[in-house]
């Protein structure tokens, strides 16, 4: 319950940002152009989000940071995406009353991937790579590293001159951790960056 208690408000808070978003966008841009974008946008933000599936039984939150470079491969329109972050999975204390605590997962995870402009500033993207555990042997993973995609919607609207708030909410989720048990990272998350255009 506590937990789509959660989600909700995720997802009214990015709702807020779309509206925000419209009511920001301009009428200068033509209408053929979907992005606001015209070279290559580079972004730095701060990611927060809700631990999903079992990763929810001992986990409450999580917090990071990103970078991001997007590629124009159609001007205005598609980009290839490259970045790269730092998630820190916050442990519960007092887990199911049995007076155990969680040890916080760290990741680092390194993705690539293509982000499209259906509509004026609205996009959808989806990522792909591989996440880093920073600390293995402390939360009990006999992998380094697993697989991880990030399907992701979006809104990114100008803040003036060249400078861009981008935000956007996804499903993070990664291959097994551990090959002996079902140790997955996946949660939803909400980005929240600063953004500027380099041309």
């Amino acid at each position: 319950m506590k937990n789509s208690i959660k989600i909700s408000a995720l997802v009214l808070a990015f709702a807020g940002f779309a509206l925000g978003a419209k009511a920001q966008t301009t009428t200068t841009t033509p209408a053929t152009k979907t992005s606001t974008s015209n070279g290559v946008i580079l972004s730095a933000g701060v990611d927060a989000g809700i631990p999903t599936g079992k990763l929810n039984n001992a986990y409450n939150w999580n917090i990071g940071g990103s970078v991001q470079a997007d590629i124009p491969v159609i001007q205005h329109q598609l980009f290839v995406t490259v970045n790269a972050g730092y998630n820190s999975i916050q442990g519960k204390n007092n887990i199911n009353g049995t007076g155990l605590s969680a040890t916080n997962i760290q990741l680092l995870p390194v993705k690539a991937g293509l982000k499209y402009f259906p509509i004026s500033n609205f996009y959808v993207q989806g990522d792909a790579g591989a996440a880093f555990a920073l600390n293995k042997s402390n939360v009990g993973f006999d992998k380094s590293a697993a697989f991880v995609y990030a399907p992701q919607i979006g809104v990114q609207f100008p803040l003036g001159g060249k400078s861009y708030l981008d935000a956007g909410v996804r499903y993070e989720a990664t291959t097994k951790f551990n090959s002996a048990t079902d140790e997955k990272v996946n949660f939803i998350g909400l980005r929240v960056a600063y953004a500027f255009d380099t041309k």
